[in-house]
């Protein structure tokens, strides 16, 4: 059977996809990728569906043998990928050859890289997703990160070798100039000098930060009577703010309630730069209205779709069926894209 084989493993390599939604009512978290542009776009080059398990690596990744003639694509933070010793360039379709050793090192810039191999894990979906949850042991292999000795079996796909060129796509992982954000639930319920202080202060990721959430410390911020609030769903980039008056962002493995007030949440296409940022990096934060972070996530789609849509269009490979609509509402135009999966 074809498979890959762990036989170095990194800090915390895990296998994600979008996530398990739409069971937080149960106490089950999404989970899923920290940076899902990347995921998606790692999927897209490797001739994946874009919602299709790669593996997640932290900081440090693994080194893997390949069991199998197939391609792969690694996209996310450099961590001076190299196949059989030799350099290996990012955001490119791979050729893998049966017995070919990859490895990775440090991220140069950046914290996670992903990496899809074309076909998939051949992983069993727990509640609709092959996401791992470690804290419960849920999804992907066995529940937990990836250990030397792991075996992945890969789906058997026939594989095919054609190559991508001019795909003009670069690596640009660097650390932002602010994350934007929109007002939170709670806004009103810290002071003015807070709420000022909030969007003009610098706010440093402390060591206390894992994919379920980013601890900051900086400038404290107060709340007009208390940090307890009535406990209520917690949507991914939700600020909560404890009472030790310092912001906590949530993530990928947050819990599915909380009971503290939320001064903000960062908009969508920020959880991605967000996911490449590591402890001792500093942010500050830009107020943005909700109807400017909807154009912000329709603008990253349409960059998406065109990546796609170049790839299906040079016959190179057909990723998956796409339509794509025009809709009105309240006389506001939108684009929709159908995926037949």
């Amino acid at each position: 059977m074809d498979y890959l084989k762990i036989i170095k493993q990194g800090l915390l390599t895990t296998i994600q996809d979008y996530g398990r939604y739409g069971f937080q009512k149960y106490g089950v978290t999404p989970s899923g990728a920290m940076d899902v542009e990347s995921m998606e776009i790692a999927n897209i080059i490797a001739g994946n569906k874009r919602d299709e398990a790669v593996l997640e690596m932290t900081y440090v990744g693994d080194e893997i043998l390949f069991n199998v003639n197939t391609v792969i694509a690694i996209t996310g933070a450099d961590m001076n990928p190299l196949l059989n010793n030799k350099r290996l360039d990012m955001y490119e379709r791979i050729n893998i050859n049966k017995g070919d050793v990859l490895k990775f090192s440090y991220a140069k810039n950046g914290l996670r890289t992903y990496l899809s191999v074309y076909g998939g894990f051949k992983i069993n979906k727990i509640m609709n997703s092959k996401s791992t949850y470690t804290k419960y042991n849920i999804g992907g292999y066995k529940g937990r990160k990836l250990k030397k000795g792991d075996i992945l079996y890969i789906n058997e796909i026939n594989v095919r070798s054609d190559k991508i060129e001019n795909i003009n796509i670069q690596n640009n992982i660097k650390k932002p100039e602010y994350i934007r954000v929109i007002e939170g639930p709670d806004f009103d319920s810290f002071n003015e000098k807070s709420k000022q202080s909030f969007f003009e202060n610098e706010y440093e990721i402390t060591d206390q930060s894992d994919r379920m959430g980013y601890r900051l410390k900086g400038e404290k911020i107060f709340h007009k009577e208390g940090p307890d609030i009535i406990s209520r769903g917690l949507p991914i980039g939700a600020i909560q703010v404890s009472g030790d008056n310092q912001p906590i962002i949530m993530l990928s493995d947050r819990q599915t309630i909380g009971g503290y007030t939320v001064i903000g949440v960062v908009v969508t296409v920020d959880i991605n730069k967000l996911a490449q940022m590591k402890p001792g990096d500093k942010i500050k934060f830009k107020k943005i209205s909700l109807k400017s972070a909807q154009k912000l996530i329709k603008n990253e789609k349409d960059s998406i779709n065109k990546l796609e849509n170049y790839l299906i269009d040079k016959k190179i490979y057909k990723v998956h069926d796409i339509k794509n609509f025009e809709i009105k509402v309240n006389g506001e135009k939108f684009n929709v894209s159908v995926v037949k999966k």
